[in-house]
């Protein structure tokens, strides 16, 4: 029976996200439409702040395939251009929409993460008992900084991801455009300048990841 009730419960849940989709409803509606169906901004921030840490592991796997396919090109003395370049197209691409997806996944935890905070905030002048106000107020800032914290970390990984997606950009470019010998020599110089950025940016990823796990723990 429980279990029933959880599944019709998420069956009302997706026809409401459905019906607000095609409604273009604005976000308090879409939460005042979830609440309604028992799932609350909490819930929904937990949900968002794990796609968003498992869209940023995705990108980090994504990543470093790239990097590896890229050393696999440069350090070939010989090999059939074009599909150097069509292989590496791909992984740029992919690499392109990883971090679109980050970036996606981050937004909508900031927009869950206003909402929660504005509601937290106006349901304090609602308590009674001033003891009880002030100990949910301390919570709100405990919880407001550790939040900040986990959403700077998420924000260095996304910046991080953009200087390595420009120096991809620019060599895939170049091999496009000069389909020879000496294309592939001079990416070969490349190499070490996308792998540093590269490392950089999974060091960035381990933080946000690792922070996004202790902030979902706290919540929890």
């Amino acid at each position: 029976m429980r279990e029933l009730c959880n599944q019709l419960r998420l069956t009302v849940a997706v026809v409401l996200v459905l019906w607000l989709s095609l409604l273009g409803g604005c976000s308090s509606t879409y939460y005042s439409a979830m609440e309604k169906a028992g799932i609350h901004k909490r819930d929904i921030m937990v949900d968002r702040v794990e796609a968003a840490r498992d869209s940023q592991a995705d990108a980090q796997e994504q990543f470093q395939s790239a990097l590896e396919r890229f050393d696999s090109v440069v350090k070939l003395e010989e090999t059939d251009l074009k599909k150097a370049y069509d292989s590496l197209d791909k992984e740029y691409r992919k690499s392109e929409a990883a971090a679109t997806e980050v970036s996606s996944r981050i937004d909508g935890v900031e927009s869950v993460a206003r909402a929660l905070f504005e509601e937290w905030e106006q349901e304090l002048d609602e308590y009674q008992n001033n003891e009880l106000r002030q100990t949910s107020k301390k919570q709100l800032a405990a919880t407001e900084k550790r939040y900040r914290a986990m959403l700077a970390t998420m924000q260095q990984a996304e910046a991080a991801m953009e200087p390595v997606l420009k120096i991809f950009r620019d060599n895939v470019l170049f091999l496009k455009h000069n389909l020879n010998a000496q294309a592939i020599g001079s990416l070969q110089g490349e190499f070490a300048s996308l792998k540093g950025e590269i490392d950089q940016l999974i060091k960035k990823m381990n933080a946000a990841i690792e922070s996004s796990n202790t902030f979902i723990a706290d919540l929890r």
